[in-house]
């Protein structure tokens, strides 16, 4: 082969790089062009555009062979499904103290015919995922498959929940875990605080007041958990929602191993102990804290409520989002805190709301008289056009991430559904937050943040 001189090549390597950089300027500069042509302005936000036409599909209601009702979502292009079985097992129905808790975390921890490790093979194998999150009034098992997977994995997720074997040594093993983890969760002030101030509004007797304590771990046996499971987790007390990329193969499988559910018994109402009569001021004293963890709160409702909706805004405002009264004021301008909330917290039977925050110790006195002065702020004036608008499009954009997707959207239909609230809940609390007056809010604020309506709570070394 004959050589070729390097000055040729040389040249030629030039002559190539020459030509894709003149090209590479003609695509800049083009670039360039458009970019000036419709460069953004930095200086000037975009306009705000309202969410509107907000509406949660509707469900597809069918019926299991054992009339169990399944509400269905069938949306998205994913070979996706999950399914969400929702016992009404949770605290309100239980016969002893923390056993429903204790059941849903064993029901994946052993069947008559595999044991734990088995279990979380198979479903590794396939993909799949299987949980057991704990709600106070529910026991909700939560399943995640290929719809190539369902014939492999619906049989193992109806095993889990119709032959749970209870392991007497997997319930010593997450007794002693809860007691390790109770000690860890004591000498947390926030935690501390969190569990007290439940147990002053709704008392120690009250499913929704008392906390676990080492006494009552102690108090479980292994029949606790059977006889928690047979009268509650049947089909008389349950309901399927299901979503993803469904059609009548996935219904008829669910059926073939979802219809096997025993009948059952239809849940008794619920009877609840009498709440604590009068509010007050406590303060629990850890030494060795640099802060005070506050509480204040109280007694509210349910999403059944009238009032939910309008609180649901007047919440948001008061402390529900980082712009909120309570973090221009606590945070940014008197710098008490790093962080500062309120939140209504609602349950199937009732509800509550609460003001919580982690200061130094000498400024919990002076913390305290902020959120109160928020409060009567509130009470006082009404909320200007200008902020109420930007809490309505932030609470309307937190309402279109929840229709974003089947999987988001059979959430919220979870929820309405098994809380027994009307169907146009959602559109209801839509047309609220769009609707509400500066005087409503006002009115809101007169009825539900009275002072003498509040428990207030210190954990740390300062006294109120």
């Amino acid at each position: 082969m004959d050589k070729i001189p390097w000055q040729r090549v040389r040249w030629s390597g030039y002559l190539s790089f020459a030509t894709i950089l003149t090209f590479l300027i003609v695509i800049l500069r083009f670039d360039f062009t458009l970019f000036n042509q419709y460069m953004l302005d930095r200086k000037t936000p975009p306009p705000i555009k309202a969410a509107d036409n907000l509406v949660l599909p509707k469900p597809v209601v069918s019926y299991l062979r054992n009339d169990i009702p399944v509400y269905t979502i069938n949306m998205g292009t994913q070979d996706i499904v999950k399914i969400e079985v929702v016992f009404f097992s949770g605290r309100p129905f239980e016969d002893k103290k923390l056993v429903a808790r204790t059941t849903s975390r064993l029901l994946k921890e052993g069947t008559t015919d595999k044991s734990a490790s088995e279990i979380a093979e198979q479903i590794d194998f396939y993909g799949g995922t299987i949980s057991v999150p704990v709600n106070l009034d529910t026991t909700n098992i939560t399943f995640y498959s290929l719809r190539k997977h369902l014939d492999a994995l619906l049989p193992l997720l109806g095993e889990i929940i119709c032959a749970p074997s209870f392991p007497q040594e997997e319930m010593d093993a997450l007794i002693a875990n809860s007691r390790q983890r109770l000690k860890i969760d004591l000498s947390k002030n926030d935690i501390v605080a969190y569990r007290k101030i439940t147990e002053n509004i709704f008392g120690k007797a009250h499913p929704y007041g008392y906390n676990s304590e080492a006494p009552l771990y102690s108090q479980l046996e292994r029949k606790d958990l059977i006889h928690h499971h047979q009268k509650n987790m049947v089909a008389g007390n349950t309901m399927i929602f299901l979503s993803g990329k469904i059609d009548d193969q996935v219904l008829k499988k669910v059926d073939r191993y979802l219809g096997d559910i025993p009948p059952g018994k239809k849940r008794e109402e619920s009877i609840f102990p009498a709440l604590p009569a009068t509010v007050r001021k406590e303060h629990l004293h850890h030494s060795d804290t640099i802060q005070t963890a506050v509480r204040i709160g109280r007694r509210l409702f349910n999403r059944a409520h009238p009032d939910f909706h309008g609180m649901y805004v007047l919440n948001t405002i008061f402390g529900g989002y980082f712009g909120s009264r309570l973090m221009e004021n606590i945070r940014e301008k008197k710098g008490y805190t790093y962080n500062i909330f309120s939140s209504m917290d609602t349950m199937m039977f009732d509800g509550y709301f609460y003001v919580g925050t982690e200061v130094s110790n000498d400024l919990t006195q002076k913390t305290v008289a902020e959120i109160y002065h928020e409060m009567e702020v509130l009470q006082n004036d009404l909320v200007s056009e200008k902020e109420l608008l930007m809490v309505r499009n932030y609470l309307l954009g937190s309402l279109l991430t929840m229709l974003d997707g089947p999987l988001n959207i059979i959430n919220v239909v979870k929820e309405t559904v098994s809380e027994g609230i009307p169907e146009n809940h959602f559109e209801n609390l839509v047309k609220t937050i769009q609707r509400i007056s500066p005087q409503e809010l006002r009115d809101l604020a007169q009825k539900y943040f009275r002072k003498e309506d509040f428990w207030e709570l210190a954990v740390g070394k300062q006294q109120f």
